[in-house]
């Protein structure tokens, strides 16, 4: 019997990304992870490939820092692309065009004395789904590889323009709609902090590689969680903003062309191991007027965007103002993640820089997810099992029982759900006002001392209603995908690792709310809990639609508050 097609292109299709790599930067067999080591994130510097100094930058310095060090010219772009290009978790690798680039933005440095852009030398990884000319963007399907791009994506354009140094793309799950980084092209990525726990999907190479420090900035894209939970399960910052801050036009999609404008669009957004470097992400491409790339760009710089401005609280003093919504209604988190809302709510309602507002947005937040399937599904999955049939190509594990045919959804059906998101976007819009009826223990229509209205500044909630879960557990999207559909911008944001006393607690509902509940329970009471240990606990947090600015503001000022909280727990240890 003549072997599957799709076997066959796979193969092609890692032996060319295999000779893409040197020789001297293969790792030896040793390095292979034994089947009882769980964290290999000290490979890339016990290896012996990277040089001492390769392992500082690698180490050491996050996207700010490098930036800085470059435009002073105490590194290399050189010094920086080699470095990075050594440490990958990779689809499409283009090591040599990085190194090329790097050398004559050294050269333009060195003789003009000043950098050819804001990211000028510094070294980006890019999603899978981004084009760039002369590579495949395959996003891990057998029938779209060997079809190298004719033109850039508009952000890889941008970046370009920007002067960063783009030398490799990552991983992804076949479709593109799997919370697994699983495809039958390259493989599955792992986490390398535990490799028993998803990397998560669908930005999980990107994830990946930022864990293993072979990136020190990463663009994702993010349509129902895609660059958050591979944050959360990676320990990283990921931020999704707006559809239309971040140039997004010119991907390769699983869908149809056109297909995302009856749906729910997807946006591209920055992952990173500091809230700063997000940042700086998002305020040089807003700075880099990104509505002259995209069409569907906001004509918004970062300084003409909303800021972060601070409230009078009760006793007077300037607060951000923070909601704290602990669930969707259909899925309760699990023990671990409700304890770090408890601590969460306790150590900011402690502070005096922050006002903590509990608040109940169930019957609201649990019409987001049926919603949001809604207008996944408008395809009917036809287009995207059409293209893997033309190579026989199977389903991922993940997708197995997830994805099927359908018939194509009606013209009237689907006006009729756009028509259900237009309503409740406009009742979301209540819940940022004290009036509103959304927060608990408030009588409404009361003023701060300055007489405004009380509005919230952002509101923090769970990233997943559970831990980081072993591979292909994953559960619910509904704590992220619901920001997709409202439009909304929110990020990941790191608090703590799961201790062993968060193994101890146990369910506090006696029955499941839903099916989704009951499969998040199993989680909990049909898994060693032990594999969770030391997994990174993280939240989400929220801010009202293209409010971007505003948000890296509060996470920022959260970032700060979490690391004080952690110092603290290390002074009480001791």
């Amino acid at each position: 019997m003549a072997e599957p097609a799709y076997l066959t292109i796979a193969v092609r299709k890692q032996e060319e990304r295999q000779s893409r790599i040197p020789r001297e930067w293969l790792l030896p067999s040793y390095s292979k992870p034994a089947p009882n080591r769980s964290n290999i994130l000290e490979i890339p510097r016990a290896c012996g490939l990277l040089s001492d100094e390769e392992v500082k930058l690698t180490d050491e310095y996050d996207a700010v820092a490098l930036l800085e060090q470059l435009r002073s010219r105490t590194i290399t772009s050189v010094d920086v692309a080699r470095a990075f290009c050594k440490t990958n978790c990779l689809t499409e690798i283009f090591f040599e065009d990085a190194l090329a680039r790097a050398k004559e933005l050294d050269l333009h440095i060195e003789k003009t004395g000043r950098p050819i852009g804001p990211l000028h030398g510094l070294p980006i990884s890019l999603k899978d789904s981004f084009r760039v000319k002369g590579y495949d963007a395959s996003i891990g399907l057998t029938p779209l590889c060997f079809q190298p791009a004719s033109r850039n994506s508009a952000l890889v354009d941008l970046l370009l323009a920007a002067g960063a140094v783009l030398y490799c793309k990552t991983n992804i799950p076949q479709t593109l709609m799997a919370l697994d980084s699983h495809n039958h092209v390259f493989g599955r990525t792992l986490n390398p902090a535990n490799l028993q726990l998803t990397a998560g999907g669908s930005s999980g190479g990107e994830g990946a590689l930022l864990a293993m420090r072979g990136s020190v900035l990463g663009v994702g894209t993010d349509v129902g969680g895609s660059i958050r939970i591979p944050a959360m399960c990676n320990g990283l910052v990921g931020i999704k903003p707006s559809h239309g801050r971040v140039p997004y036009s010119g991907q390769t999609h699983p869908a149809a062309e056109g297909a995302a404008k009856m749906g729910v669009e997807s946006s591209a957004g920055p992952m990173g191991r500091s809230v700063r470097d997000c940042e700086m992400f998002l305020r040089v491409v807003g700075d880099m007027e990104p509505w002259l790339w995209d069409p569907e760009c906001v004509a918004q710089n970062w300084t003409q965007q909303s800021p972060l401005v601070t409230s009078l609280g009760q006793a007077g003093s300037e607060v951000l103002r923070i909601g704290i919504v602990r669930t969707d209604g259909v899925t309760t988190p699990l023990p671990p993640n409700q304890t770090l809302l408890d601590e969460l709510a306790a150590m900011l309602g402690s502070a005096a820089a922050f006002e903590i507002v509990e608040m109940d947005i169930t019957p609201l937040f649990s019409q987001c997810q049926s919603l949001a399937n809604g207008l996944f599904s408008i395809d009917g999955g036809n287009h995207i099992l059409d293209l893997l049939d033309s190579t026989g190509e199977p389903l991922s594990p993940w997708l197995q029982t997830r994805l099927k045919r359908r018939p194509k959804m009606s013209l009237d059906k689907v006006q009729e759900l756009h028509a259900r998101r237009t309503e409740l976007q406009a009742k979301f819009l209540r819940i940022w006002d004290e009036d509103g009826g959304y927060w608990k223990g408030r009588p409404g229509r009361e003023q701060d001392r300055r007489g405004q209205k009380k509005r919230l500044d952002a509101f923090i909630c769970p990233v997943a209603p559970h831990p980081v879960p072993p591979i292909d557990r994953y559960n619910t999207v509904s704590y992220t995908s619901s920001f997709v559909l409202l439009d909304y911008p929110a990020g990941t944001l790191p608090v703590r690792p799961l201790r062993v006393d968060d193994l101890k607690e146990e369910l506090t509902e006696a029955k499941p709310l839903s099916s989704w509940d009951k499969t998040n329970r199993d989680l909990w009471t049909k898994v060693d809990k032990s594999v969770y240990l030391g997994s990174p606990l993280c939240v989400q947090v929220v801010c009202p639609r293209l409010m971007e600015r505003k948000l890296c503001g509060v996470m920022a000022a959260l970032e700060n508050a979490f690391k004080k909280l952690s110092k603290n727990e290390m002074v009480a240890k001791l």
